[in-house]
């Protein structure tokens, strides 16, 4: 029973690792984006936002489901693309990981999705904070 919950534990927060290096990688992109400087929105708010938001169409049910964890290691290469030292290898390895070009562009728009309805959802609500004071 103890090396049970030791196992459970451990997967657990592998898990949480690979979750956490997407959340750095979504963080990193964030605070190039434009739109999150211009509506001084907090970044943070919108890590949050956009990995719930893109984790909700990722294969997997849960963190340490060996899928969601892949899941979550594509994606951070994904986002890591450009400064990858061979961004055309890194691409072809992309593909394979995610099993085809086409699963690729998906979880691109999914991920491309997931800011655009943050973004937007993050204004809105400002906009309506503002507009109660």
């Amino acid at each position: 029973m103890k090396k049970i919950l030791v196992i459970s534990v451990v997967l657990f927060m592998f898990g949480c690792a690979e979750k956490a290096e997407y959340e750095q990688a979504v963080l990193e992109e964030m605070t190039k984006e434009k739109d999150i400087k211009d509506y001084k929105i907090d970044p943070q708010k919108m890590v949050q936002c956009v990995v719930a938001t893109s984790s909700k169409d990722m294969p997997g049910m849960v963190p340490i489901d060996p899928q969601r964890r892949q899941a979550y290691i594509n994606y951070t290469k994904m986002l890591r693309l450009n400064a990858a030292e061979d961004p055309k290898k890194t691409l072809e390895n992309l593909r394979d990981q995610f099993g085809s070009a086409k699963a690729l562009a998906e979880a691109h728009a999914n991920y491309a999705e997931s800011v655009v309805e943050c973004l937007s959802g993050l204004v809105t609500g400002e906009e309506e904070n503002i507009k109660q004071q």
